[in-house]
């Protein structure tokens, strides 16, 4: 996108009826400095110099494991708001769902934005899946709770609003799409027992597929999470959703039915960790 129009060297210059005069260059810089011409090759070394940096910045940034740096502590990144923590993810799973983390403040921004990612999924729209998503995130003795208030959110009527089939399954032809991906964390409230944590979000939503009556949608929102240490895990007790912050739309041309069912059957998701 252009910043703006050049002017020509004989027109006005912001309407005020002055001209701009072009000095004519001179073969050395009136403080002693020659000038030399620029030269393509430099530039290039340049641009390879500064891209082999971020590959090894990128590399460094992704580490994991290994033998600790000779160079002690200083050399392990600074942990600020959604700042890479060097720390690998968790390794295991249950019903599906990342879980095992960490004790302390990381382990629960990892937590929160692996649960947004679940309550956000497909799995959501058949009961089944539900209830073993709620069960391994949500807190043993607020299981029953969200089980009974989302049963009469996922309704057979909801379904259908969004071109399901009343059971939550994607009609014959149709690619059903229901993702979440967290774009940033924050904890407002923390102890080693509990805590507060709000997860920005972007989500997709709608059926991939020619004449779709509810094509694939995107969406902005927040999630907080309160969250207690139960059984060596952070689970969910209570859970909010907001809308926003949302980025102006772009210019982006939207991707055909059949792009978009490819898409999502051919990316995975990630595991999300600080």
């Amino acid at each position: 996108m252009s910043l703006g129009d050049e002017h020509e060297a004989s027109g006005g210059y912001g309407g005020t009826g002055q001209t701009r005069t072009r000095l004519p260059d001179t073969g050395a810089d009136p403080y002693g400095t020659p000038r030399r011409p620029r030269s393509s090759s430099r530039s290039l070394v340049t641009v390879v110099g500064v891209v082999v940096l971020l590959i090894a910045a990128i590399a460094f940034a992704n580490r994991g494991g290994g033998e600790p740096s000779s160079a002690g502590s200083a050399d392990k990144p600074e942990a600020a708001a959604t700042a890479p923590s060097g720390k690998r993810p968790v390794q295991s799973k249950t019903g599906g769902t990342p879980s095992g983390f960490a004790q302390d403040q990381q382990g629960v921004e990892s937590a929160a934005a692996n649960y947004a990612v679940a309550l956000g999924s497909a799995d959501m729209f058949d009961k089944a899946r539900r209830d073993a998503v709620l069960r391994a995130i949500i807190a043993p003795s607020r299981v029953a709770d969200f089980e009974a208030r989302l049963d009469k959110a996922y309704t057979p009527e909801f379904n259908k609003n969004i071109g399901l089939n009343e059971d939550g399954s994607a009609p014959a032809g149709f690619t059903f799409v229901s993702r979440t991906s967290p774009i940033g964390t924050k904890v407002t409230e923390y102890s080693a027992s509990s805590a507060t944590v709000e997860v920005w979000c972007s989500g997709l939503l709608g059926l991939a597929g020619e004449n779709s009556t509810t094509p694939v949608t995107s969406s902005w929102f927040t999630i907080t999470m309160q969250l207690e240490w139960a059984n060596g895990d952070w689970k969910i007790v209570t859970h909010s959703q907001k809308d926003g912050p949302t980025p102006v739309p772009g210019d982006d041309r939207a991707s055909s039915a059949e792009e978009m069912a490819k898409a999502v059957e051919e990316y995975g998701g990630f595991t999300y960790a600080r």
